[in-house]
């Protein structure tokens, strides 16, 4: 999935020569929280519902007036993202950089806007959440051809799988109980999350343990065969 895939396309704009009020406004009746900032059709910045409220507000040291223009409270020389950037590369600069949104260029033109609630609602699309199913974690040790062996496990139950994603296991609570040598390096695991075409998933989930996977989700019931 691109950043062009969630983008929005219809990108609500403000002047860098426009009054804060003004600015303020358009976010208003527009419903949104982020505004990239013009001039001359170029993009100087962005400024926030946040941006607004902390530069007016009689708390900061040095508080302006709602009158004044948007360019004195908006954050210059933006992080931006391109449209043929993949999603997870726009996630991590979000989080990296402890913002709110990435204006889309394309060359010199904006083309669209990323917002957190954008990725979140990709994140939905990327794990098949939108449909009804049922959901399998399994610790995987990180080797070729473990997750194949998974994947064609499950298929060989009848179960369609809609979502795989995976994570690095805090190796300190997935390695082996001994104690590793002090120049050992310890075994990686990876969390593997299955979403599945089924709700009925516990057979699935007993079946992959007969096999000696290590089935996370859902928990083995006590006294229980599966």
């Amino acid at each position: 999935m691109l950043v062009q895939d969630i983008m929005q396309s219809a990108v609500v704009t403000t002047d860098a020569h426009v009054r804060l009020a003004d600015a303020y406004q358009t976010m208003i009746d527009h419903a949104v929280r982020h505004l990239p900032v013009l001039d001359d059709g170029a993009l100087v910045g962005v400024i926030t519902d946040r941006d607004l409220r902390d530069a007016t507000s009689d708390l900061h040291p040095s508080p302006i007036q709602a009158h004044a223009p948007v360019r004195e409270a908006m954050s210059a020389d933006p992080i931006t993202a391109g449209p043929l950037d993949p999603v997870e590369e726009a996630a991590r600069l979000l989080r990296s950089k402890r913002i709110g949104c990435l204006p889309v260029m394309e060359g010199a033109d904006l083309v669209g806007i990323v917002t957190v609630t954008d990725l979140l609602d990709a994140v939905t699309r990327l794990t098949g959440l939108s449909k009804p199913g049922g959901r399998v974690a399994v610790s995987l040790p990180d080797e070729p051809g473990q997750l194949a062996r998974l994947t064609g496990r499950v298929a060989e139950e009848g179960a369609d799988i809609r979502s795989v994603l995976s994570y690095y296991e805090d190796e300190t609570r997935s390695g082996p109980e001994r104690e590793p040598d002090a120049d050992e390096e310890p075994p990686s695991r990876l969390r593997i999350i299955l979403r599945l075409d089924t709700i009925n998933v516990r057979p699935i989930a007993a079946s992959l343990r007969a096999e000696g996977f290590d089935v996370v989700w859902p928990v083995e019931k006590p006294g229980s065969d599966t």
